[in-house]
C-alpha cells in the first residue's frame, strides 16, 4: 500500500514515517515546511536506510494535491498537516480555520476525485473542551475552549458528514493527548519554530541552556500541586497507533473515533522533576498567569484503543524524558544545527 503522509516532515509525521516504512508501507511525504525541516526527512532516511518520496506543497492548494494524486496511486492518507498551537490559535483564529478546516476540505475533495477514500485523521483531546471528569472516554460530550480545538472538532464533524454522504469512505479519528519524547536514536525530535508552545520542548530548551527559565502558566488549578495535569504520550507510541489504524481501516463500516493516551496524568511540576532526574540538569521556572483556553486536567481512558486496535502505550515518563533529553542534548539548535 502507498500512504500519503500530509505534514510528514513535522514532529509526529516524521516519527510515524519511520514505523510505516518498517511495517512495509510505501510512503509519500507532503509538507509545506511552515513548521518542519527538510533535514528531518534526511534523518528519517538514514534511520530507515532508504530514500523517501518528498513533495513540497500546501493542502490548501488544489494544484499541489492534484499533481500528487495524478502522479501516484495512493491507497490511504494519514493527515497530520495543520497548525497546532493553542495560544497562537487564540491570537490568530482565522489562520487556524483556513489552514486546518479549509485545507482538510480541499484534501478530501481531491481524494474523492481520485477514489482514494481512506483517511486517518490527526485529531486532538482538545475536542473534549474542559472535561466534566477524568479519565476521558470517546463518548464524552464534545466542545472546545480555543480555536485550535474547534478546528479539530469541525474537521471531525466534516469527516462524519462525508461518511454519511458516501459510506465507502473509511475514516479513523485519532484523538491525541500530549505527544512528547523523540526517536531513541536522538537524531529526530520536536523542533518548534521560535518560542515553544508545548511543555516538553520548553523544558528541554531550558535544561540545555537555550532558555533562561520555564514559564509555568498557572499554579492555582484544582490539581495535586496547582499546575495543569496532562496525559503525556511518547511520540513513538503515538506513531504506532497510526500503523495499527491502517491495519483495520479497510474493514471499517463506520467512522472510528479512538483516544491515544496512556491513561496517566502528570502535572507540569511532575514533568519538570522527572526531566531533571533524566537529564541531571536543573530546570529553573517561574509561575505565569494562566493561558486562555487551558484546562485543569486532561487524561485519557485508553481502553477502547486496546480493544479496537490492539494498541497500548508502552513507554513511561522516564523514557519520555530520557529520549527528549537525548534529542535536545544532541541537537541544541534543533534541525538548524549541523546536519548529521
Amino acid at each position: 500500500m502507498t500512504i500519503l503522509v500530509t505534514g510528514g516532515a513535522g514532529y509526529i509525521g516524521s516519527h510515524t514515517s519511520i514505523l510505516l516504512i518498517e511495517a512495509g508501507y510505501d510512503i509519500i511525504v507532503f509538507d509545506n515546511f511552515s513548521n518542519a525541516s527538510h533535514e528531518s526527512i534526511k534523518r528519517v532516511e538514514k534511520i530507515v536506510g532508504q530514500s523517501i518520496t518528498l513533495i513540497e506543497g500546501d493542502i490548501r492548494n488544489r494544484t499541489d494535491l492534484e499533481n500528487v494524486f495524478s502522479s501516484y496511486s495512493i491507497d490511504a492518507v494519514i493527515h497530520f498537516a495543520g497548525l497546532k498551537a493553542v495560544g497562537e490559535s487564540v491570537e490568530k483564529p482565522l489562520s487556524y480555520y483556513d489552514n486546518n478546516i479549509y485545507g482538510t476540505m480541499v484534501l478530501c475533495e481531491i481524494m474523492s476525485k481520485h477514489n482514494c477514500k481512506s483517511i486517518v485523521f490527526s485529531s486532538s483531546a482538545t475536542v473534549y473542551g474542559d472535561p466534566h471528569t477524568t479519565p476521558i472516554k470517546e463518548d464524552f460530550p464534545l466542545s472546545a475552549t480555543n480555536p485550535y480545538g474547534r478546528s479539530k472538532l469541525f474537521i471531525e464533524e466534516m469527516l462524519r458528514d462525508l461518511h454519511i454522504s458516501d459510506s465507502s469512505w473509511k475514516i479513523v479519528l485519532l484523538r491525541y493527548f500530549n505527544p512528547v519524547g523523540a526517536h531513541s536514536s536522538g537524531t529526530i525530535g520536536e523542533d518548534p519554530n521560535g518560542i515553544p508552545n508545548n511543555l516538553m520542548p520548553f523544558i528541554a530548551q531550558t535544561a540545555v541552556g537555550k532558555r533562561s527559565y520555564l514559564s509555568i502558566f498557572g499554579d492555582d488549578y484544582d490539581t495535586h500541586d496547582g499546575t495543569g495535569v496532562r496525559d503525556y504520550i511518547h511520540v513513538m507510541d503515538l506513531a504506532d497507533g497510526h500503523v495499527k489504524a491502517l491495519n483495520i481501516i479497510k474493514n471499517l463500516s463506520k467512522v472510528m473515533t479512538i483516544n491515544l493516551g496512556t491513561g496517566t496524568g502528570y502535572s507540569v511540576l511532575d514533568m519538570v522533576k522527572a526531566f531533571e532526574k533524566a537529564s541531571g540538569k536543573k530546570v529553573p521556572y517561574q509561575i505565569a498567569p494562566r493561558r486562555a483556553g487551558d484546562v485543569a486536567k486532561c487524561f485519557a481512558d485508553p481502553s477502547y484503543a486496546k480493544k479496537i486496535l490492539g494498541w497500548e502505550a508502552k513507554k513511561g515518563i522516564v523514557q519520555m524524558c530520557e529520549d527528549s533529553w537525548r534529542w535536545q542534548a544532541n541537537n541544541p539548535d534543533g534541525y538548524k544545527g549541523k546536519s548529521i
